[in-house]
């Protein structure tokens, strides 16, 4: 616990900085664009970031699930085959990616965006796919080499770099491309530092040498490639049930609704702010104890990080339920923006939940059981989809937020007590 606390305090600290910087940011795009043009460039934004997870593999929870245990263990040559194995796939992947944001701009800004001239913004955006060629490898070595508090220090400087540029919109033509490149700068910088940081940790921890490491034989290799194409499944799940539900509302209605969606969703995503931190911080700690085959510890430290969330989430809800509309006035400019005030609180719901119980899946992750999270995700998601095209052209961005929730609790809840209910029977064994 102390371990984690001290990894997540830096990241809390730097972490809170980007999201006000980025609120901030926010806050100017929304008076420089409106509520369309806000909409449009989240959908822009959105829909190469869903390409990118349809396609990739989640490397950092490889490399944290079995390079955590190979350094655990002293194993530093497999170490490096998994962390070189994974690097090499996530560049592969990140190049495919683009390519297909390259190919289907056209049909994206015409079904989703409903704006045909946008073309080209969904292709300029797409080229961030490549400066993040390593992110998620990056992300899992700063992780299981405990330096995860630099991942907050670069989300800082991105944040400061890119909030400069939206401020250099207010006197600069053609708004709508300076606020996308905005974004666009934030992510070669995230991506291009982690990568960078990274590498001078495994120089520190496997040697100047490490990427002449053979890779693992495929006989030996055929657990990492389940787990690998598992998290894949589960991540392409995620996406398109839950972190795409900016494209599902521009396909149901328009970018305005958008707009709308995005501003409550932007305010209701302060909950990310300390739950983050302990995201990143935790999932070492509980592969860690289970390798250790420590239950009663690891029942003991997920009751107290649990606690600990409730806390904060409890007082973040009064702060939503009271000023809630007050802070969507402040945040957007606009008084008409309080109408996404009951989406703010129906999503605030589920969220709460989720950064609540946030170890669910790494729990199911560390003990073996990559393929439940699968399944219920994708059992839950598949009704909230089907109940999509009933309720969101029927009651708007309410629905949209309702059905978020929906999903956030169903899936968490079974995933969480699926995580206890192991533990319990590995500790009767």
């Amino acid at each position: 616990m102390n371990r984690v606390l001290r990894s997540s305090a830096h990241l809390f600290t730097s972490n809170t900085i980007s999201l006000g910087l980025s609120v901030v940011m926010g806050a100017l795009a929304i008076r420089l664009l409106g509520a369309a043009g806000l909409g449009l460039i989240t959908v822009v934004m959105g829909y190469a970031s869903t390409v990118n997870s349809l396609l990739s593999f989640r490397m950092s929870e490889l490399v944290v699930r079995y390079g955590g245990e190979y350094l655990e263990k002293g194993e530093k040559h497999k170490a490096a085959a998994l962390i070189k194995a994974a690097a090499l796939t996530e560049a592969l992947v990140s190049v495919l990616a683009f390519l297909v944001v390259l190919v289907s701009a056209g049909w994206a800004s015409q079904a989703i965006a409903k704006t045909p001239e946008a073309e080209l913004l969904f292709i300029v955006f797409a080229f961030g796919l490549l400066a993040n060629f390593n992110t998620e490898t990056s992300t899992g070595i700063l992780q299981v080499t405990g330096r995860i508090r630099y991942q907050g220090t670069l989300n800082l400087i991105q944040s400061i770099f890119s909030l400069g540029i939206v401020v250099a919109a207010f006197f600069l033509p053609n708004t709508l491309w300076v606020v996308l490149s905005a974004y666009l700068a934030g992510k070669v910088i995230l991506g291009l530092g982690l990568f960078v940081t990274a590498q001078f940790q495994l120089r520190r921890e496997l040697g100047a040498d490490w990427w002449r490491a053979p890779l693992m034989p495929f006989a030996q290799s055929r657990d990492l490639i389940r787990f690998a194409i598992s998290s894949n499944i589960s991540a392409t799940i995620i996406k398109v049930f839950r972190e795409s539900e900016p494209l599902w509302v521009g396909y149901f209605l328009s970018t305005e609704a958008v707009g709308y969606y995005k501003a409550a969703y932007t305010l209701v995503s302060f909950l990310s702010v300390p739950a983050d931190p302990l995201i990143a911080a935790t999932y070492p700690e509980i592969n860690r104890l289970i390798v250790q085959r420590a239950w009663p510890s690891l029942r003991s430290f997920l009751r107290r990080i649990t606690s600990l969330a409730f806390v904060v989430n409890a007082a973040a809800a009064l702060g939503f339920i009271f000023l809630g509309q007050f802070v969507l006035t402040l945040y957007t400019g606009h008084a008409e923006f309080v109408a996404a005030y009951p989406t703010l609180l129906a999503l605030f719901v589920g969220l709460a939940f989720n950064y609540t119980l946030f170890w669910n899946r790494p729990l199911l992750l560390s003990l073996g059981l990559p393929d439940f999270p699968i399944w219920t995700t994708l059992t839950v998601g598949l009704v909230k989809v089907a109940l999509a095209f009933w309720l969101i052209p029927r009651y708007g961005i309410l629905a949209a937020g309702a059905l978020l929730s929906f999903y956030y609790i169903a899936s968490v809840g079974i995933m969480a007590w699926r995580g206890i209910r192991e533990i319990k029977m590995k500790e009767e064994r």
